[in-house]
């Protein structure tokens, strides 16, 4: 087996969620690939779970697939899925099936477990109202894994909850650090980060305006989902508050999105293989900028 031992070291790369806006931050996990940068530390948030398992998988196909072409599946779901409890996105079939072998987006199951990164992926534990951080002792089959980047990417309201050893689990964005997982490095012993952003630099998250009274309708037998949603802006803001201060010290890279061109929801291929190029255009430009933190 070619040496998979990571390149970098005492940096931990995290991967911020953001539905389909990783379309456009899947292109830095295609560059760091490219350019050998192969950290030892990985942990993702939402759909930045895809993208820490595809980018320590080593696999830029999957990377780049996973969230342009892959949206024309006629099975990656539509309000006929939402209707049948499935899902807005559907997510049983997005995540656990599509990765076996012969499937839309086969995984590369044997590099993902030779590689020496750390990884972390982060849900919110809806039965506790806490967040979780699974490690590789919890991700021992290809099923562990993707199992759990579906429960981290679990959308309140738009996907079915994720049962796993009898806890239900939701979308990873709900937890403290507000979908960027700082707090999950920070516990690991990391003090440089290289962050990996899915809205542009001015971005303030608005608090939330109405619609409480049906999400916790919506959530009455989950009531930590509901008041983790109310916390989700204030929260989000603060992290990305923490994140600016550590730019200015010297102990983060942030790769921020110059213009995000789509939203979380985005189906369409043109769109989505233009926000994907955009994204790879401009990590590649920041490479040596990357390359040099990262030697620092």
């Amino acid at each position: 087996m070619t040496d998979l031992k990571p390149t970098v070291s005492g940096t931990a790369l995290l991967f911020e969620g953001g539905g389909m806006r990783a379309s456009y931050t899947s292109g830095m996990a295609v560059a760091l690939l490219e350019a050998g940068l192969h950290l030892p530390w990985v942990g993702g948030i939402s759909a930045g779970s895809s993208n820490t398992a595809n980018y320590v998988s080593r696999d830029p196909w999957r990377a780049r697939h996973s969230f342009t072409d892959f949206a024309a599946d006629p099975r990656f779901g539509d309000w006929r899925t939402f209707v049948r409890g499935e899902g807005l996105f559907n997510a049983r079939y997005i995540y656990e099936e599509t990765s076996l072998p012969g499937q839309a987006l086969p995984f590369d199951w044997e590099t993902f477990t030779g590689s020496g990164a750390a990884v972390r992926i982060g849900a919110f534990n809806a039965t506790r109202g806490e967040q979780v951080h699974w490690g590789r002792e919890d991700l021992r089959t290809l099923r562990d894994l993707m199992v759990r980047v579906r429960a981290s990417s679990t959308m309140p309201m738009v996907m079915p909850p994720v049962t796993i050893d009898g806890e239900v689990f939701v979308d990873g964005a709900l937890g403290p650090a507000g979908g960027i997982p700082l707090d999950a490095a920070r516990a690991d012993g990391y003090e440089r980060f290289f962050v990996v952003l899915t809205q542009e630099r001015g971005y303030v998250k608005p608090a939330r305006q109405r619609g409480d009274a049906l999400v916790r309708r919506w959530f009455r037998t989950m009531p930590a989902v509901a008041e983790a949603l109310r916390a989700r802006p204030a929260r989000y803001n603060s992290t990305r508050e923490e994140l600016w201060e550590l730019e200015r010290d010297g102990k983060a890279y942030l790769f921020v999105p110059q213009r995000m061109p789509v939203g979380n929801g985005e189906r369409s291929v043109a769109a989505l293989r233009t926000s994907h190029e955009a994204g790879l255009a401009q990590a590649r430009q920041e490479i040596p900028a990357i390359r040099e933190f990262l030697q620092g």
